[in-house]
């Protein structure tokens, strides 16, 4: 009997137990108290909604004939393409990487065909010198867009933006107050090779020099080089030994011509960069390239799905040129005066600036 109800007892036991494990809800289904939500908790929180996938970095590739540093033509697109970084929140939304020092075209075609392989939305050849190059390698890369510059020339290719200076304002602008401040009355022009934006800021300078002083003399000495330093300064010694007290010149080599001026407390007027930190005391203004205005442009056209086959100008109007006193030269508030105003008409229409 003793046996029978331990048995008893025993099935009993086991009957709880396999209720207890046989009568719960299978694991993948949710609890009863959280099927019954209330409504408002049926959308799920913003905290656990998926975040949206970042933008793809747009990336940049330029091949530049000098150094970044230079204070002319090179870097005046370096600093345009920090400051289309920043613009855009920084490195992951915009990267933009540089080949320097350029100058041998052959290079230069191999490092655009490089960059151009590695799929970089957007390949700059900053320098006129790389048109030929540009124009035989695009065609080899259809989903790859290029820039060039300083010309309006695209070679009618889909996917050639080109962009150029209307450095002949700046240039003017910088005539007019040479010859205001010229005290012998002879200015000295030390000039790259006779071509592009260089050719217009010369043509520019002289221009605003003698619609403001038609007796001055303007000496204009082309070395032949965007380059050699030693040339420059040979032009420049030139011209301060046939009495002008103003310089001026464009492109990288100019850093010669300004070490001259320095010495003979020549004043220089500068142009592409701001050449104020190369000497103080005798740099007056300097007629600046902000590419950024070009820059924003391309890179909304191609963001839009146009590769390219369009051309940009920088100028005072739209702030792709900015002329920029140097602090540390006094220049007298009748001679500012007399720029503001003739940037202002420049923009206007009411100066108008006849090259020859």
């Amino acid at each position: 009997m003793k046996k029978f109800a331990w048995l008893l007892t025993l099935v009993v036991a086991l009957s709880m137990i396999l209720t207890a494990c046989g009568g719960a809800a299978p694991a993948t289904e949710a609890p009863a108290v959280a099927t019954e939500a209330p409504v408002e908790a049926t959308e799920a929180p913003a905290a656990t909604e998926p975040p949206a996938a970042p933008a793809e970095t747009f990336r940049v590739a330029v091949i530049m004939p000098s150094a970044i540093n230079d204070l002319a033509f090179s870097q005046s697109m370096y600093d345009a393409l920090v400051r289309i970084q920043e613009e855009m929140g920084g490195p992951d939304a915009f990267e933009f990487v540089y080949s320097e020092g350029m100058f041998n075209v052959d290079d230069a075609a191999a490092a655009i065909r490089d960059y151009a392989s590695q799929g970089y939305n957007l390949v700059i050849a900053h320098g006129s010198q790389y048109g030929s190059s540009l124009q035989e390698i695009a065609p080899d890369f259809p989903e790859t867009s290029f820039a060039w510059g300083t010309t309006a020339e695209t070679f009618g290719l889909p996917n050639i933006f080109a962009y150029e200076a209307a450095s002949q304002e700046g240039g003017y602008v910088n005539g007019v107050l040479a010859a205001t401040l010229s005290t012998s009355g002879v200015v000295g022009v030390v000039g790259p090779i006779e071509v592009g934006d260089a050719k217009l800021y010369v043509d520019g300078f002289k221009a605003g020099a003698l619609a403001t002083n038609p007796d001055v003399q303007v000496n204009v000495n082309y070395i032949g080089s965007f380059s050699d330093v030693a040339l420059a300064s040979e032009a420049a010694t030139t011209h301060i030994s046939a009495g002008a007290d103003v310089l001026t010149g464009s492109a990288q080599m100019v850093v010669g011509a300004i070490g001259k001026a320095e010495e003979a407390n020549a004043l220089w007027f500068g142009t592409q960069s701001n050449q104020s930190s190369l000497a103080p005391t005798i740099v007056v203004a300097s007629q600046v390239y902000h590419w950024e205005v070009a820059l924003r442009e391309i890179i909304s056209l191609i963001n839009t799905g146009t590769l390219g086959g369009q051309s940009f100008k920088a100028d005072l109007a739209n702030g792709g040129e900015v002329v920029e006193f140097n602090a540390d030269y006094a220049l007298s508030d009748e001679a500012k005066a007399l720029a503001d105003s003739t940037i202002q008409g420049i923009i206007d229409g009411t100066i108008t600036i006849t090259l020859p």
